[in-house]
C-alpha cells in the first residue's frame, strides 16, 4: 500500500539546521514534513559537539586534581571510570534526542523516521519501516523541499583504512585506548588529541602540513602547536602509508617518515563530506560539486525549482550556528509574506576549538587581512593565567587583536586560554557592531580576568 502526503515544505534531515527550519515553518502557517533516518538532533548533537565538550570537560579534570596541590588540597589518586563517562554520555545524548523530537511534535511538524529518495522534480519516496504506521511506503510531494543531511568523515584512501574510526566511533569505545594515533591536524584531530592525552591515553598526532588548523592566524597556529606539544607526540609533515593488524591485535601504522607506529587504536581525522550519496538528487536536477557539496545560490537555492540546502552538506561553514541560520533565511524568505528579504552574512562568525587550552576566535586573522589590502596593526599578548602562579603549570594564555589603521575598527580577535569560547562571544557581539580600539581602550576591565587583557592592550606588536 502506498501512502501520499502534500506538504508545504519537507525536510530530508532532523539535525539543527532541519529541526529549526521545521519549527519557524511550521509557525508560519506551513505545512511541514520531515524525515531522519538516523538520529535526531544530527552530527552535534549524537556524535559531534554535544559529546565532544562532555568528553572535554571530563579530560580537564587530570589537570584539576594536580592542579588542587597548588591550593592546598590533599586528594588521593584520581581514576577514571570509563563505562561510567560513555554511560552518563548516552543518557544526556538521549535526552537531547527526545528533546528535538518533542519539539518537532510540539510544532505539529508530521515526522518520518526513514531513509529518503528523491524519486523526481516534486516527489520523495521513504525507504523501509517508518512512521507514521511504520509499514506503509510513502511517496511525498512538496511545494518546496530543504536538503539539510549534514556530512559524513572521509577515510584516506590508504591499505588498512578499514582498521581505524573516525569520531562517529570515538563517543561509544569500549573500554579507553592505552595508546592511539591520530591523523589529521585540523578541529577533529586537535580536539581529540587533547581529550584523550587528558583521559590518560598516550597519543601520537600525524598531520601531512607543517602546522596544525589550516586556515586558522599564523600565530595561533605556532602557539597551539607548541602548546599541544607538551602534551601529545606530534608528527607535522608526515602522512600514514598505511595500518596491519598485529597478531597481538595491536595496529602497525606506516609513515611516511620515521618507523612505523604500533598502537592500539587509530583515528581518522580527515575532514567531512557531504551526505548526499544515493539521494536521488541528480533525478530532481540538484548539481553537485565534486565532493558532493550541493550547490546553492545566495537564497541557498539549489540548480532545481523549489528545491533548497543549508548546513554542512553545502560545505560553507561547517558549524551549528550557522545551519541554524540559513535555515532560518531560508524559511522566513519562503512564507513570510511581505517582509523584507533576509540574507545570511559569514562576515565575524565566531568559533571555539575545544582543545586545551581552547581557541577562540572571531573575524580576520592578520593573512587574511593583509591580502585584503587592508593596513593593519597588531597587538600580541602572551601571558601566564593567574591559576598557575599557585599551580606551576606551565600553560600561558596568548591574545591577538587586528586593528584596521582607516576606521580603527577591531577586525580580528584571536584568544587562546581556558574557557575562550565563553570570553570570545561576547567581544564578537562588539565586533559585529563595529566596535574600535578606542572603544575597548575606554572600556574598564574585570580585575582580576584573563579577559580584562583585551580591554587593555596598548602597544602595538607590529
Amino acid at each position: 500500500m502506498t501512502e501520499t502526503f502534500d506538504f508545504d515544505l519537507f525536510i530530508i534531515g532532523a539535525g539543527s539546521g532541519g529541526v529549526r527550519a521545521a519549527r519557524i515553518a511550521a509557525a508560519l502557517g506551513a505545512r511541514v514534513g520531515i524525515t531522519e533516518e538516523r538520529y535526531f538532533g544530527g552530527t552535534c548533537v549524537n556524535v559531534g559537539c554535544i559529546p565532544k565538550k562532555l568528553f572535554s570537560y571530563a579530560a580537564h579534570y587530570t589537570e584539576d586534581f594536580e592542579d588542587s596541590a597548588g591550593f592546598g588540597w590533599k586528594s588521593t589518586e584520581a581514576r577514571l571510570d570509563w563505562t561510567r563517562l560513555v554511560d552518563n554520555k548516552d543518557k544526556e545524548i538521549k535526552r537531547l534526542n527526545i528533546v528535538y523530537k518533542d519539539i518537532l511534535e510540539d510544532s505539529k511538524v508530521t515526522i518520518f523516521e526513514q531513509r529518503a529518495e528523491v524519486t523526481g522534480h516534486n516527489s520523495v519516496k521513504l525507504l523501509g519501516d517508518g512512521k507514521p504506521d511504520g509499514k506503509t511506503e510513502h511517496r511525498i510531494t512538496w511545494r518546496y523541499m530543504l536538503l539539510a543531511v549534514g556530512g559524513w568523515p572521509n577515510l584516506p584512501p590508504i591499505p588498512g583504512n578499514e582498521l581505524g574510526i573516525t569520531s562517529n566511533q570515538m563517543f561509544s569505545l569500549k573500554k579507553l585506548p592505552q595508546s592511539m594515533l591520530i591523523v589529521g591536524g585540523g578541529y577533529i584531530g586537535v580536539e581529540f588529541a587533547s581529550i584523550m592525552s587528558g583521559l590518560g591515553t598516550r597519543v601520537i598526532l600525524t598531520h601531512r602540513g607543517d602546522r596544525l588548523l589550516r586556515g586558522f592566524d599564523e600565530d595561533v597556529r605556532v602557539f597551539i602547536g607548541n602548546a599541544l606539544a607538551r602534551k601529545v607526540s606530534l608528527r607535522l609533515g608526515t602522512s600514514v602509508g598505511g595500518i596491519r593488524k598485529l597478531d597481538n591485535n595491536r595496529l602497525l601504522v606506516d609513515l611516511d617518515r620515521g618507523d612505523p607506529v604500533e598502537t592500539d587504536l587509530v583515528l581518522f581525522a580527515t575532514g567531512r563530506n557531504p551526505h548526499t550519496a544515493d539521494l536521488g538528487l541528480e533525478s530532481a536536477g540538484v548539481a553537485l560539486s565534486a565532493n558532493g557539496a550541493i550547490q546553492v545560490d545566495a537564497d541557498f537555492q539549489t540548480s532545481a525549482p523549489g528545491v533548497y540546502a543549508v548546513g554542512d552538506a553545502i560545505d560553507r561553514m561547517e558549524l551549528t550556528p550557522v545551519a541554524l541560520a540559513e535555515a532560518e533565511v531560508v524559511v522566513r524568505n519562503l512564507f513570510s509574506a511581505g517582509q523584507d528579504r533576509h540574507h545570511m552574512s559569514y562576515a565575524n562568525i565566531p568559533t571555539t576549538v575545544f582543545c586545551h587550552p581552547n581557541i577562540g576566535t572571531v573575524g580576520l586573522t592578520e593573512e587574511q587581512a593583509v591580502s585584503e589590502g587592508r593596513a593593519c596593526d597588531t597587538y600580541l599578548a602572551n601571558t601566564k593565567p593567574l591559576k598557575h602562579t599557585l599551580t606551576g603549570r606551565d600553560e600561558r594564555a596568548f591574545i591577538k587583536m587586528i586593528v584596521e589603521k582607516s576606521t580603527d575598527r577591531v577586525i580580528g580577535l584571536h584568544l587562546i586560554s581556558q574557557d575562550a569560547g565563553e570570553i570570545i562571544q561576547g567581544f564578537a557581539v562588539a565586533i559585529n557592531m563595529g566596535a574600535t580600539k578606542a572603544d575597548f581602550d575606554r572600556t574598564l576591565g574585570i580585575h582580576p580576568t584573563l579577559a580584562e587583557e583585551l580591554v587593555t592592550m596598548r602597544t602595538r606588536t607590529r
